[in-house]
């Protein structure tokens, strides 16, 4: 099966999972929050995520890291980041940030030149900074509000503003974007299982601790995102992580409280 064909087949089951979701979301159950009004829809296609973990990529992911030498896996792991350096370099120059741009741009030429095609990571060890970003951070920089919390199938923890950022961000993946059919999709494969090999202590230890695994990777997900974007909510941004109005609240409380005028000097 080519890429292209299984880009269409997940934009398909994408969009029949978010036709889906609003459809549930319009009778919301019990459980349901601002920032979550599509809980009970979430929680089912997180628990297939889960499953679909549990029985088939994490195993790979452990066999993975099981066979294969710590070296090689962390020049994996920073080629894939020489990738994303190059879409973080279009998104910040879309986000109209000069410096953050150049630095990434000059990270991918760094690693790419002196770190055999970005297998070293050339670039950390003179201490450049990574400035990681997405196209959803991009529409949220420019003010684009989240919307509510979406899990997707198989991709996971997501946003409804994220959702369509994702897709922009699958097209510029370099990975995925050669000729070679067969390459592409191997390279998309050892992606993901370094990816998830890279993260099974994390979530060996998030099964230990969660009482709630459901909702603890969801607030780390909407407070993780709230934080790359890095910018104060403006007045006209769709809030969902505000509580219910009550009574006596101000007629809009989304805006903070106004600060006290200084004492006059004497």
């Amino acid at each position: 099966m080519t890429i292209t064909k299984t880009t269409q087949s997940f934009v398909q089951w994408a969009a029949a999972a978010v036709v889906l979701a609003l459809a549930q979301g319009c009778a919301s159950g019990p459980g349901t929050t601002r920032e979550d009004p599509l809980e009970p829809f979430n929680r089912t296609i997180f628990s297939l995520n889960d499953k679909v973990d549990t029985a088939v990529v994490k195993p790979v992911a452990s066999a993975y890291r099981e066979v294969t030498p710590k070296i090689v896996r962390t020049g994996v792991t920073n080629f894939f980041g020489n990738l994303a350096d190059v879409w973080s370099t279009v998104n910040n120059v879309l986000q109209a940030k000069p410096q953050e741009a150049a630095e990434s741009l000059f990270r991918v030429t760094t690693n790419t030149i002196f770190g055999l095609g970005g297998i070293l990571d050339v670039a950390s060890e003179m201490r450049i900074p990574r400035h990681s970003e997405d196209f959803g951070q991009t529409l949220g920089y420019w003010g684009v509000p989240p919307g509510p919390y979406l899990v997707l199938p198989v991709l996971g923890p997501s946003t409804f503003r994220d959702s369509a950022g994702t897709v922009v961000d699958f097209k510029g993946n370099l990975a995925t974007r050669g000729s070679d059919v067969a390459a592409r999709n191997t390279a998309s494969a050892i992606g993901i299982v370094n990816k998830r090999a890279n993260l099974l202590d994390a979530g060996d230890l998030l099964d230990q601790a969660a009482l709630d695994k459901y909702s603890f990777v969801r607030d780390v997900y909407l407070q993780r995102r709230r934080s790359q974007i890095g910018r104060s909510v403006s007045a006209s941004e769709e809030r969902y992580d505000l509580p219910e109005a009550g009574p006596n609240a101000p007629a809009d409380a989304s805006q903070p409280a106004p600060a006290p005028s200084p004492a006059p000097a004497n």
